[in-house]
Formats: C-alpha cells, structure tokens, sequence
C-alpha cells in the first residue's frame, strides 16, 4: 500500500468518533495490508513505531517540526509562522504549503518506505540526533503529497493518535476475519500474553486466528498480568477455593522479571508494562547472581528492607525508590528485596497454563537463596497449604504484625491468566478489615503526561491535595493513576486542559518527587474514596491515601470547600 492511501483512512479516521465506526474503517484497512504492512502500519496509527512498553519516542517538540517543514520547502520563519497561527494546527499549515509549492522530488512511498524512515528518526541518538531528526522528517514532507504531509507533520508529536485503545485494534482484527467481534476473546488471550499489536496482526494475517492459541511468553516482551479477586474473611476464601497455597502480601512494587544468561541481560517491567530495569540495580544484581535458568520469566514483590533492624519498611518509603534521579544513592539508602512467587516461562517452555503447585515448586528449583535477608536480594516468599480458616486467619495476623498488607491465597491447581482477574488468586489485606468510611474531597493541582496505553487520554496520573488552614497552603496526599474508567480519564483531561498554567502555584506545597508535568489553577475537586489513610514522608500533608479512586467529579464544589488537612487527620486516628 502507499503512504497516500493509508492517509485517506486517518482522515477518514479523525473525522469519525463513534467507535464501532472507526472499528470497521481499521478492519477495511488492515485487510487490504500484506502481513509486513500490517505489523508497522498498527503503530503508525497509534503515533509510534514499536510498543509503548519499548519506550521509543519521536524526541521531536513542535520547533523541530517546524525546522523540517521550513528547510523541506523552503520558507521562510516568518511566513510559515502566519499561516501556522492562522490555522492553529501544524499539519494543516504544511499541507497548505504543499498545496502552493510543488516540489520536483514529489513521488508516492510505500508504507513500508515511510515506516522505515520514522524507525530511523524515532532510534536516533546521541550528538548530532537532532539535526538527523529534522533531516529524516524534511525528506519526508519533501517527497509526499499535501494530505500525507499533514499526518507527517502530526505523527512525531503524538498527535496523530485518533481516540482508540489497542482493544479497539484487537476488535478490528476480529472483524478484518470474522466481519464481527466474535473473535476478540481468543485474540486478546494471546495479545495478554504477547502485547504486541504488530506480531498480532502479522499472525493473523499469515496463519489465521488458530495462530493464537500457540503463541507462548517471549522473553523481554512483557506479559500482562494476572490480577487478584478480594475477600474480607478467612471464611469466605476457604469456602471460595477450598485447599489453598497462602502467601504474605507484601505492600512494595510488584516486578516481572525477564533474564537471559546468554545475554547476561535482565529486564524489570512494572504492573503497567513500562521498563523499569535503570531504577533498580540492585535487584539486577541479584537476579544475575542467584537464578539459574538460561532464560526465565517470573514475577516478585520488591520490598524496602532495614538491613539494621531485619524489618520491612512501609510502602511510603519504598515508594522513594521508584525515581529517575539518585538512583545510587537512594539504593543504598533503601535497600529492596525481591520475593518471588510466580513463574511464566522457563527455557524455552511456557508455564502459564500449568497449575499453581507445580509453577511454584520449579520456581523454587531456579533460585539460589538461602532464606536470608541479609545475604539475598532475591528469595522466594514464604508459602503453606492451608484449608482451615482458623490457620489462614492467624497467617493472615502474623504477617500483618510483621508490617505487611496481608495475604494471597492462591488454588492449588489454578492457572495464570494474564491480564484477567480471577478466582486463583485471592487477597485478604488489612484495609478490608479498617476501611475508612467517607470518602474525601481533593483539589486536582497537577497531572503526568500519560504513558503506555493512557496515552491517548493524555493524563498517565494526577495530583490531589487538601487544604492546610496553619500553612494556607495546599498539601499533597495521593497521586492517583488507576481507578478510572476510560471515558473518566477523558473527563478528567477535557475539565483541566483550561486549567493548565506555566507552572506550580505559590499555595502549593509540594515534594519534589510528586512534580507533575502539567500543573493546574486551583479549580478542579474532585471526590475520592480510599481504603486506608496512611503517613507518608513524601506527601506534604505527612498522611497518604492507599488505593484511592475517583468517586465522582464535584463541580458544585469550590477549592476552599474541599476537605481540609484538619479533617484527614481526624479521619485517619478514627480509622
């Protein structure tokens, strides 16, 4: 296919919003691409060139678009800046200048060609990345024709990304086969395990949809994962499961680890996917220096740990370490722990769909660890079979004593079912037995851009505070990324985008290691339920909400109406 073609349908594409549309444009689409076309034109509708979890971005800011567009045809600042103010979207001013100028080297490139080119701007590095940058994108608005150049122009800044989810992709390729979305349940069990739009779409392409029950895990291609079902009662987990292999909950940061000895290299994803390896060294290190396997999929807690005193540390301190500054030094500072209790994928054998037991024990065989804390960095949790609710409640007692959130009751013969939330694993933590009552009312101050598939609602997470009367200022308790349906995070990103100024307002007190990267006039309150207050050396009102939600948006409230400082405080000692 030529770019000129797949840039009719982002027009088409743009110009529709309603879903089940944009979904049957995508099927025509997909099935008029060869298998190679498939794998990288599913990116370049999503603004990228390779998975979100791969972390490759354009790196180009609207000034070097610009750059490009005036070194391509030839215009002078000046001018191109009149008709980009005039239009107000850059796309379109450099259609328009298409339009006017012809260029001799004008010729039609396939999307493969074009692809290529994008891969070569979004991977360059280093000195000189920049120029090469603007250089690639230049060549490009030179050669295409006035509509193609409009998407070339939208495609390195992100805003090319048209309003749907991969789910909508996954849908698509169900009605590229089927003409309906009768096969999205066994393509998105594979997608679970290889979230790979790409290699989805090219299997499906070449081998049909009985491709997807053979894919396995791929080491370094992350695995959506599995999630836990909730109950607040030993009795009601035994009666759920019957016989169960119960574990401690640990309240840090949950880890998928990929690790190949042949190319001694290690790869730490986060429960959204995104590649955390750089944050924590010292878990590297002890996965190169105490699992066995040749190459391994399993999955952990990492843990703050006090090397003095042998006890874990709160989830509010192990949080500093989650950073992109100082690493090092806060390594040392707050030392983690990595307790293992899930294996996926082992030598080349997939073990998601083998029951727990048995994913368990060959998990312990891969780990050389003594059971010491203060010799290991990676040790496999503590486990027992337990069938009598008297027993599970008293494990649940012990490891909440130790500081712990809990436990996880997990089936004996359950398998692991990525990205699904299921009845294998049940938790029973502290705050289904104390939650707090009433919900609180916060002030948004501020918001992160949003990463992975949050992207395209614009917001990965956003800040709240509460009023402080003594300091007259506003005083951060949680910054919230889940809990949030869809259509709520598109609510959330329309109601602030008038709010957005130039930077932190002087009433808001706030930790350097909550900084947003957008920040909002005191506007926005939003209503927000959590199950437990907690104190937090990184929030400004010293208190922290664990697992907070958004109840509702409260615009019949005013900033100064929203929950003060004085009133968490009370609610958090009567918890």
């Amino acid at each position: 296919m030529k770019f000129s073609e797949l840039s009719i349908y982002f027009d088409r594409i743009s110009q529709n919003s309603s879903r089940l549309e944009i979904t049957r444009i995508l099927a025509e689409l997909f099935n008029k691409l060869t298998p190679s076309e498939i794998e990288k034109v599913v990116y370049l509708l999503q603004g990228r060139v390779r998975p979100a979890y791969e972390g490759i971005d354009f790196g180009m800011a609207e000034k070097m678009i610009v750059r490009a567009a005036m070194s391509a045809l030839s215009i002078e600042k000046e001018y191109f800046e009149k008709v980009f103010k005039k239009s107000g979207d850059l796309g379109l001013a450099i259609e328009h200048f298409k339009r006017e100028i012809h260029s001799f080297e004008e010729r039609d490139m396939s999307v493969v060609e074009v692809y290529e080119v994008f891969y070569k701007l979004a991977t360059s590095s280093g000195p000189g990345s920049q120029d090469a940058k603007i250089s690639y994108l230049s060549l490009l608005i030179r050669t295409l024709d006035p509509i193609s150049s409009r998407f070339l122009a939208r495609l390195p800044t992100g805003s090319i990304r048209m309003g749907f989810s991969d789910m909508t992709v996954l849908d698509a390729y169900s009605w590229m086969i089927a003409g309906d979305k009768s096969l999205r349940g066994a393509i998105e069990k594979a997608y679970h395990v290889r979230p790979e739009l790409g290699f989805i779409g090219r299997e499906l392409k070449e081998k049909g949809v009985s491709a997807m029950e053979r894919i396995i895990p791929k080491v370094f291609t992350p695995i959506i994962m599995m999630r836990a079902e909730r109950l607040s009662s030993a009795e009601a987990i035994v009666k759920q499961i019957g016989e169960s292999l119960v574990e401690p909950k640990f309240d840090g940061f949950r880890l998928q680890i990929h690790y190949s000895r042949k190319t001694d290299k290690v790869t730490l994803y986060s429960r959204s996917l995104e590649d955390v390896t750089y944050m924590y060294p010292d878990i590297v290190k002890g996965v190169k220096k105490q699992v066995k396997s040749s190459e391994i999929i399993f999955e952990g807690e990492a843990i703050g740990y006090n090397p003095k005193t042998g006890a874990f540390l709160p989830f509010q301190e192990t949080v500093q370490r989650k950073r992109k500054y100082d690493i090092k030094e806060m390594a040392e500072k707050i030392p983690l722990r990595l307790f293992s209790f899930e294996l996926l994928f082992l030598n080349g054998k997939s073990f998601v769909n083998v029951p727990f037991l048995e994913r368990r024990r060959t998990l312990e065989g891969e780990i050389d660890s003594k059971r010491d804390l203060a010799r290991d960095i990676v040790l496999v949790a503590d486990e027992e079979k337990v069938k009598d609710p008297k027993r599970l409640e008293a494990l649940f007692d012990e490891a909440v004593g130790k500081g712990l959130e809990g436990i996880m009751a997990k089936k004996i013969d359950g398998v692991y079912k990525p990205g699904a939330r299921e009845w294998n694993w049940i938790k029973y933590k502290r705050s289904y037995s104390s939650k707090i009552n009433d919900t609180i009312d916060c002030l948004v101050m501020g918001y992160d851009l949003g990463k992975g598939k949050r992207t395209v609602f614009g917001i990965g997470a956003f800040l709240v505070g509460v009023y402080d009367d003594k300091q007259e200022k506003f005083v951060t308790i949680a910054k919230i990324g889940t809990g949030l349906t869809d259509e709520e995070w598109r609510e959330l990103k329309k109601k602030s985008e008038k709010l957005i100024t130039n930077g932190k307002q002087e009433d808001y007190l706030v930790d350097k290691m909550m900084d947003c990267d957008v920040w909002l006039s005191p506007k926005l309150v939003v209503e927000i339920r959590a199950d437990e207050i907690t104190k937090s050396p990184v929030h400004t009102a010293g208190l922290a909400l664990r697992f907070p939600r958004l109840e509702r948006f409260r615009d019949d409230k005013k900033p100064q109406d929203a929950t003060s400082l004085k009133e968490v405080e009370k609610m958090s000692k009567n918890q």
